[in-house]
């Protein structure tokens, strides 16, 4: 009992800190501490139905250091959320460069070189998922046939009278316009495009009737970054 006493002493004391014009507790914001005095609470009445036995004192101190050391791995969790966020997604660019880590504040989408020296990611055009490569050299957003279908344009009726260079040499494409692009979140409607004749590519281009809506895109070593 005079343990309970002694946490709930602790909870009361964090409480009136908070009520003050205490400024941060362990660099928790007022707000922050007081989300945590809920799970603190808990750990107390968990803690104290351990109390309700007769433990030996090794047991006793082996459960306080246990449920010490839960506490502390929740608040540095908490106090440092946005970090481990970060570092998950710069993991996951890691291990699958195709993918954007996304930040939502800044409306940037960033992207990981990926084999062959090239930036592939991960687009959906009219609702279809496609995949794509970054460049500048293309003055349109360039399609495959397959990748033209899947977003649902008929090759049907197209005419292939634009001449373009490809990786594979000279090739001819047809002109569209496509309803929808997104691409690491910076969705942009009506983007001028080209689907190239059957043979002519092996992959999509994200060329520059796209990159030209943005308010900036930059190459730093090996990650390329979009700015919506």
């Amino acid at each position: 009992m005079a343990f309970i006493g002694f946490a709930l002493l602790i909870a009361a004391g964090l409480t009136l800190i908070i009520s003050s014009d205490a400024g941060s507790l362990a660099g928790l914001s007022q707000d922050q501490v007081g989300q945590l005095i809920p799970l603190l609470l808990v750990l107390i009445l968990v803690a104290s139905a351990s109390f309700g036995r007769r433990i030996a004192f090794s047991q006793m101190l082996t459960g306080l250091v246990l449920w010490a050391g839960i506490f502390i791995v929740a608040l540095a969790g908490y106090s440092y959320r946005y970090e481990i966020a970060g570092f998950s997604n710069r993991l996951l660019g890691e291990f699958s460069p195709g993918a954007a880590v996304i930040d939502e504040t800044g409306g940037i989408a960033r992207f990981r070189r990926g084999f062959g020296d090239t930036f592939r990611m991960q687009a959906t055009i009219n609702g279809a998922p496609v995949t794509m490569i970054f460049d500048t050299g293309a003055s349109v957003v360039v399609l495959t046939g397959r990748d033209a279908r899947a977003a649902g344009i008929s090759l049907n009726g197209l005419r292939f009278t634009v001449p373009v260079q490809t990786a594979n040499g000279m090739g001819k494409a047809a002109i569209v316009a496509l309803d929808r692009i997104e691409v690491g979140g910076i969705t942009r409607r009506n983007i001028r495009a080209f689907v190239a004749e059957p043979g002519a590519l092996d992959t999509s281009l994200l060329g520059m009737s796209y990159l030209r809506t943005l308010k900036a895109y930059s190459v730093s070593r090996d990650t390329l970054e979009l700015k919506g």
